[in-house]
């Protein structure tokens, strides 16, 4: 059984105006919703304002006319300004909020051709988010206007989900996104392809602070840009991208650097000076190492975000500037919280979104599509293009993706290594000898600075576990416990040598956690973090 259609809609003053005999002869968009003789309309919610109760009556008079079977209930809106967005939106919200609707017995139009625009872009809006279910009417007059001509009747259901062309396209528009924030690398690695598609749909539709943690490399910086400039692209930014790495911020000239000063606020202030906050309003301000702040910058920036104004130094009046914060780490800040190095309230709300980014030895299957994207760059940079022979390319990515390759830092290793293959390649093609060549580099510069030189640097089991419990473990168990310190060592944090030494097992768990499992297998032998870090 079909359900009574119920429409919601305003008078119109203008359109639904008219005196005497004559006004028949004129096309009103509210009664000639009445008129259309293949539809009933059960009900009418006629919104209007006090002035024109009497143009109210008319109209409500006029529909019983036309269709006896049409209740018209007139609702008067106490509004002093119609044009006043922000007066009419909560007066219908209130009302909105108040009717009984009945969806599983009545179908609501809401009819938007009547009324001022702001009321119709009200109207629509409450629509839209389901305030008011059901969907809208857009009426039309006829082509040649006769008396009882009721024009025509458009209804527009704004539940996208019933539209497959549109719902196409958003999904289209929504893979665009995700490759733009990937730099179009076709990434094959599943966890990372997960965090990228979580974050496109953060970017467009927060402006909450987001936390990219992950080691030196990983691309932190470059993924906090892409985001500014998928918004920008949206139009939802207008300021500018303003990065700044903490770790070279020292001293007073911190505070300064980031809140600005005013002129002879210190010696050395010869003017006033802005400051990063003030510089990145309207637009992102991307905080590298946040870790590294000091206890001063990191309360003035916790209320710089919750409030969006704040103290340059030596100034006693505020300044606002509204800005999203994009804070990155290779810290691990819970173990910085517990220690008392980073303010837990800062923490907290910085960490509503936060992403650890993997690092590349991580990531091994994304090793091609990145070679073959920064070769791309090399032949547009430079204008000729290098490639691979094909025993030379095996051989590189055979040593790229094995254990062997740590890939220390990350994407500029990777980027370094391709660069330089790309610009010894004679006649554009790089052989299998220069390929051996960058491997034996490689080599010789992870020995030197990556978690193998380790190994030349002695564990003294017997001062962190006492010389008895060393006598208890089978020879086994002391190896393996001597290479998890050497590499906790000369880890950054905690979850940087859990990354490390669960590098292939984390990427078959669905929930990781390294920092957890080495905690435990620490544990188990009596060993804290904090004294392999202290160390």
């Amino acid at each position: 059984m079909k359900k009574p259609i119920v429409v919601i809609g305003f008078l119109g003053t203008q359109l639904d105006a008219g005196q005497g005999a004559g006004r028949w002869n004129k096309w009103r968009p509210t009664v000639s919703l009445a008129q259309h003789e293949d539809m009933v309309v059960a009900r009418m919610e006629l919104l209007y304002t006090l002035r024109h109760k009497a143009l109210a009556e008319v109209v409500k008079a006029d529909i019983a006319t036309v269709s006896p079977e049409t209740t018209v209930n007139l609702v008067p809106l106490d509004l002093e300004d119609p044009w006043d967005f922000g007066e009419v939106y909560t007066r219908l919200y209130d009302w909105a909020r108040a009717y009984p609707f009945d969806t599983e017995r009545e179908q609501y139009w809401t009819h938007i051709t009547t009324g001022t625009h702001v009321a119709q872009i009200c109207m629509f809006l409450l629509s839209e988010s389901r305030v008011v279910p059901g969907v809208l009417a857009q009426t039309s007059p006829p082509k040649k206007q006769r008396e009882g001509e009721a024009g025509k009747c458009t209804l527009i259901d704004l539940d996208l989900s019933r539209y497959d062309v549109i719902a196409r396209r958003f999904d289209a528009e929504q893979r665009d996104a995700v490759a733009f924030l990937k730099s179009g690398i076709a990434t094959r690695n599943a966890r990372f392809n997960a965090l990228i598609e979580e974050i496109e749909r953060v970017a467009v539709r927060s402006r909450a602070p987001i936390l990219l943690v992950g080691p030196t490399g990983a691309g932190k910086s470059f993924l906090a840009r892409r985001m500014f400039e998928l918004k920008q692209a949206r139009h939802q930014m207008t300021g500018p991208f303003v990065e700044v790495n903490c770790a070279t911020l020292r001293g007073d000239g911190a505070a300064s650097t980031l809140f600005g000063h005013k002129k002879g606020s210190f010696t050395g202030a010869a003017s006033d000076r802005p400051g990063l906050l003030r510089t990145a309003n309207q637009g992102a301000l991307f905080l590298d190492e946040i870790g590294e702040l000091g206890p001063d910058e990191q309360a003035m920036l916790l209320k710089a975000i919750e409030e969006k104004r704040f103290f340059p130094v030596g100034a006693d009046k505020e300044v606002e500037s509204d800005f999203q914060l994009i804070a990155g780490t290779n810290r691990d800040l819970r173990s910085d919280v517990a220690e008392g190095r980073f303010r837990e309230d800062l923490f907290a709300r910085i960490n509503l979104w936060t992403y650890d980014l993997p690092g590349l030895a991580q990531r091994p299957e994304d090793i091609e599509p990145n070679v073959d994207h920064l070769l791309a760059i090399h032949a547009a940079e430079n204008h000729r293009v290098v490639r691979f022979n094909a025993e030379a390319r095996a051989a590189y990515l055979r040593f790229a993706q094995s254990g062997e390759a740590i890939w220390s830092g990350n994407f500029r290793d990777l980027s370094a290594s391709v660069t330089r293959l790309a610009t010894l390649a004679d006649g554009g093609r790089i052989p299998a000898a220069l390929v051996e060549a960058e491997i034996a580099r490689l080599r010789w510069l992870w020995k030197r600075g990556g978690p193998a030189a380790a190994v030349s640097g002695d564990v003294d089991l017997d001062a962190l576990l006492g010389e008895e419990r060393v006598a208890s473990l089978d020879l086994f168990d002391r190896l393996q416990l001597e290479a998890v310190v050497r590499v906790c060592r000369q880890a950054r944090s905690l979850s940087d040598a859990g990354r490390q030494l669960f590098q292939a097992s984390r990427e078959q768990r669905s929930v990781v956690n390294d920092a957890d499992r080495l905690r435990k297998y620490l544990a188990k032998h009596g060993i804290e973090w904090t004294r392999l870090a202290e160390a």
